[in-house]
């Protein structure tokens, strides 16, 4: 199972986007039994967790997106979002959704969405 993001793009400093990973038809039945989270890889740097949200709706952050980026899931379309504010140009990189079990990415990674920040 691969997790296609979408919705990325080129912003300004300050702006926002929203991205969007809408899950496969052959995991919908455990969509929200699921955790979700969104990740970030920048240019030369490892993957990293940024956003994650528990199967009954707890939300956490990273502190370098805390209060700016908010993780949010619509069971009835099967779709995990990513609300960005206040965009940096630290923000830039590559930004992947997976399922978490034990705080672990679940399945294969998809393809991801780019997101360029412009200082």
């Amino acid at each position: 199972v691969q997790l296609q993001a979408s919705g990325g793009g080129l912003v300004q400093a300050g702006g926002s986007l929203r991205i969007s990973c809408k899950a496969p038809r052959t995991i919908t039945s455990v969509f929200n039994s699921n955790d979700w989270g969104w990740y970030r890889q920048a240019p030369g740097k490892q993957r990293e967790l940024v956003a994650s949200i528990t199967n009954n709706g707890i939300l956490n952050s990273a502190d370098s997106v805390k209060g700016r980026f908010t993780i949010s899931k619509d069971s009835a379309r099967k779709t995990v979002y990513l609300q960005m504010n206040s965009l940096k140009p630290e923000d830039t990189g590559v930004y992947f959704c997976n399922a978490l079990r034990g705080g672990t990415p679940s399945y294969d990674w998809g393809r991801g969405t780019q997101v360029t920040v412009s200082s």
